[in-house]
């Protein structure tokens, strides 16, 4: 194994989730690494809308375990058999471990991969995260960032997201967007559609201040949907959209995008629903409109690929995005302000945040 210091016999800080709500800021040692694995010094971290729901409970996982999956870093080390990365490498991490083997895998759909393992994010099989100074992923996961700024490269895997839910949408230059919910997913959305080539994109927002954000990175029209009915507030400007978009994981939110979806048109679900939601659609106006209902789930190994591109060709604007950076101790703290929707994205960078 290669090196950057004797990392095998150090410790490291790590934020574990030791049960549902309570989070302990520990030293452990830093975890080994295989022959095919790299040991990543965490830089940044973002927390994600899953780590709460784990927090929380309503995503169940077994304890102790770290979170986070929103993370880009510096190579510590190597293990022997890895030859396409080294040492002082910057990079960020795709969270998704595919088994490459299985259906889904081979035809590039490694998001549906049915033997995968997740690094400190929801899933069958979940290995610690990256709310810890140091986290160990196989070499195939991470990507070369080049000089991209750390905390930008954090965000690789929720663009990449929005890369997957664009393809998803299957576009065409011109086609009319609305995008319910503005918040860093719906936001990243936005400019993912816009360096799509889509046409009028309209965001419906119940914060002003994320509503007039989505007008700073390229919404042509913003709806508050508690000053009037929000379908017909979007479908007043250019008509019923090509593809409505929910971001948000509510019912009633799902069925006002497919009320403002047009003939020959696509509603797409990007927000997480509760497992057990229920809704009713009519089959006929499917069948007799076009009307595809789509969901879009997580990243593909493909997509985590050009999230890094967009990022480095500066494609979408992360900074805005940013609300705050804070400390290992402060988890707890990130998830309480995202209780009560203070801000958008929050990082966690293991070697100290501001705090506030």
């Amino acid at each position: 194994m290669s090196t950057d210091d004797d990392t095998e016999n150090e410790s490291m800080r790590a934020s574990a989730l030791t049960d549902v709500g309570e989070i302990e800021t520990e030293r452990r040692p830093r975890p080994e690494i295989s022959a095919d694995d790299v040991l990543v010094r965490v830089g940044a971290c973002g927390v994600c809308m899953t780590d709460y729901h784990m927090y929380h409970g309503s995503f169940e996982v077994e304890t102790p375990l770290v979170l986070g999956h929103e993370s880009a870093g510096e190579v510590a080390a190597i293990g022997e058999n890895v030859t396409a990365v080294e040492v002082g490498d910057r990079v960020a991490i795709n969270p998704i471990v595919p088994c490459d083997v299985c259906s889904p895998c081979r035809r590039g759909e490694t998001n549906l991969c049915v033997d995968n393992t997740s690094i400190g994010g929801a899933g069958e099989t979940i290995r610690d995260g990256s709310f810890a100074e140091y986290v160990a992923v196989p070499s195939k996961v991470v990507a070369d960032i080049g000089d991209l700024p750390i905390r930008r490269a954090a965000l690789t895997e929720p663009l990449a997201c929005c890369i997957r839910a664009v393809d998803r949408a299957a576009i065409t230059t011109g086609d009319t967007v609305a995008i319910i919910g503005a918040g860093p997913i719906g936001l990243l959305l936005l400019q993912t559609f816009r360096a799509s080539g889509a046409g009028t994109i309209v965001v419906s927002e119940l914060d002003s201040d994320r509503r007039e954000l989505a007008l700073e990175l390229g919404a042509d029209h913003v709806v508050d949907p508690e000053a009037g009915d929000p379908i017909e507030e979007v479908t007043a400007i250019d008509g019923p959209v090509n593809v409505a978009v929910e971001v948000v994981g509510r019912v009633p939110t799902i069925e006002q995008a497919h009320a403002m979806t047009g003939r020959g048109g696509r509603t797409l679900i990007v927000g997480v629903p509760p497992q057990d939601a229920t809704m009713e659609v009519s089959p006929f106006d499917i069948y007799f409109d076009e009307i595809d209902l789509v969901g879009t789930f997580a990243l593909t190994s493909e997509t985590f690929e050009r999230a890094v591109t967009f990022l480095r060709n500066d494609r979408v604007d992360i900074e805005p995005l940013i609300s705050e950076e804070l400390g290992l101790d402060d988890l707890t703290t990130a998830f309480d302000r995202m209780e009560r929707t203070q801000g958008l994205k929050k990082l966690i960078v293991p070697d100290g945040g501001d705090g506030e």
